[in-house]
């Protein structure tokens, strides 16, 4: 395939005006550098940021950093940074492309263009979304793990060595713009984590004060008045590109694209309003700035991300395969507004309405146009349920309230530690092993929650029982709600 048909600025001129980006790439300059080239970026961060430049008038571009794919950066390069991204509507997909990546850099190679950018003047946003593991966050401070290899690497090379770590880079970064007197940064997290924006600043301020950087305590108390980490929480469910999906972009287009993003309809931008320079008005497109991020991160946590665990384990023991297909069977949305009023309790007053979020789920993952797998969802059960599940549990169970939703996404979660063909899981080899041929259901039980961690679980007599009793049923693949 030629050039000219390739998707690219010049492409862009041949392509009907609903395709077309909200606003022109070439009045963009780089004003946001974002960490992280992946799919969710591209679906969210990405798409925000264009529509608040577009609405606004002013030039918000970003440059995007890929910490290790150059194959990613070179394919976006070719196409002038530009990429489409399909909504999956159940009434018919809608194609556009985005234009607000303005610039593709591997963090390796193109070290000195990051790092310029990081003390540009002009640049007051650094963004990140590098999945958890990016951070190097020792598990038992949350602080930055600098034994690790890569970061042990990192403060060893000095500022002018080869950086691997996204955090020794930004943190490189962030030292030479203190020194340089530049005015004062944001930097975002877009990671799922609780409390994302202190989980970040403490990894940078850690890395800063275990290097050998003779002014870091200087660069510190800069930093204290010129760089903000807000909180955030984002949501967006964005599958995998497949195939297909590339496929359907090109003949929505007319052109070829190597980069194509598809996502659900809904999005949600919720950040801490502690930002310490200007940013790009994100509001205009339905982010939401509040005081405190934690009602939000707890309320998703606890109903989108448990209703999706419940769901996943639930459905795969009655044979299901996807979240859709689940929200099809006829017990799907009682399961979920179950589970939410259940948990709904143990929410903070001043977050989001739990009804009228179970109803934004339900509409949500009812959408047919959406193939998530509840294998994926399922993976890592034993690290998921226990921030999911656990914490409101036993809420609930201090309180003297009955938890039977609970209760059922239990027992169908330890059903499945039992299946030949169980999701992947770190504890897998542990799990299994609670299944000893002559080991009563409870003693079963008992013993995944031990797994877990949840001693004082594992020792509540009715709660077990209340689990076992579960486990006949599901293994015949019936749900009882």
């Amino acid at each position: 395939m030629s050039a000219d048909d390739l998707l690219n600025r010049e492409a862009l001129l041949r392509l009907a005006p609903e395709l077309r980006p909200a606003v022109d790439p070439a009045e963009l300059r780089t004003r946001v550098v974002h960490f992280g080239l992946g799919a969710f970026h591209r679906a969210h961060q990405a798409v925000f940021t264009e529509q608040a430049a577009a609405r606004s008038g002013e030039p918000w571009g970003i440059t995007a950093v890929a910490p290790r794919s150059t194959a990613t950066v070179r394919a976006l390069r070719d196409q002038d940074c530009l990429y489409s991204l399909t909504e999956r509507r159940p009434d018919g997909h809608r194609t556009r492309v985005v234009g607000s990546v303005v610039g593709a850099l591997a963090m390796g190679p193109d070290a000195k263009t990051v790092d310029a950018l990081l003390t540009d003047p002009e640049v007051t946003v650094v963004t990140l979304t590098v999945t958890e593991k990016g951070y190097h966050r020792s598990p038992s401070t949350g602080g930055l793990d600098t034994a690790a290899g890569p970061v042990a690497a990192d403060l060893a090379a000095g500022p002018d060595g080869p950086l691997t770590t996204v955090v020794g880079r930004l943190a490189a970064g962030l030292a030479a713009r203190m020194r340089a007197g530049a005015p004062p940064i944001n930097v975002v997290s877009c990671d799922n984590m609780a409390d994302n924006g202190a989980a970040l600043g403490r990894v940078v301020h850690d890395y800063i004060r275990a290097s050998s950087w003779p002014d870091r305590a200087e660069i510190l108390d800069r930093m204290a008045e010129a760089v903000a980490f807000p909180a955030t929480v984002v949501d967006r469910i964005v599958p995998a590109t497949s195939e297909a999906d590339r496929a359907a972009a090109e003949a929505a287009l007319g052109v070829r694209d190597a980069l194509p993003v598809t996502g659900e309809p809904y999005r949600q931008w919720v950040l801490e309003d502690s930002f310490a320079a200007p940013r790009p008005p994100w509001e205009l497109d339905g982010a939401l700035f509040v005081p405190d991020v934690a009602p939000y991160q707890l309320t998703k946590l606890r109903l989108l991300n448990g209703s999706h665990s419940a769901l996943a384990y639930l459905g795969t023991a009655a044979g299901l395969t996807t979240i859709a297909g689940t929200m099809a069977a006829d017990w799907g949305e009682r399961l979920v507004r179950a589970l939410c009023a259940e948990v709904a309790p143990t929410l903070p007053a001043d977050g989001p309405d739990p009804v009228a979020y179970a109803d934004d789920l339900v509409v949500r993952f009812r959408n047919p146009a959406m193939h998530h797998l509840l294998r994926q969802i399922g993976s890592d059960g034993s690290l998921k349920i226990t921030e999911r599940w656990l914490p409101a549990l036993r809420e609930l169970r201090a309180r003297g309230a009955s938890a039977p939703v609970l209760e059922l996404a239990l027992a169908a979660w330890a059903a499945g530690t039992r299946r030949a063909d169980a999701p992947t899981d770190p504890a897998a080899e542990a799990l299994t092993a609670c299944w000893e041929p002559a080991t009563r259901p409870a003693e079963t039980v008992r013993a995944l929650l031990r797994v877990l961690g949840a001693a004082d679980l594992a020792d509540d007599e009715a709660l077990v029982a209340a689990v076992a009793d579960r486990l006949p049923a599901l293994r015949t693949g019936r749900v009882e709600i």
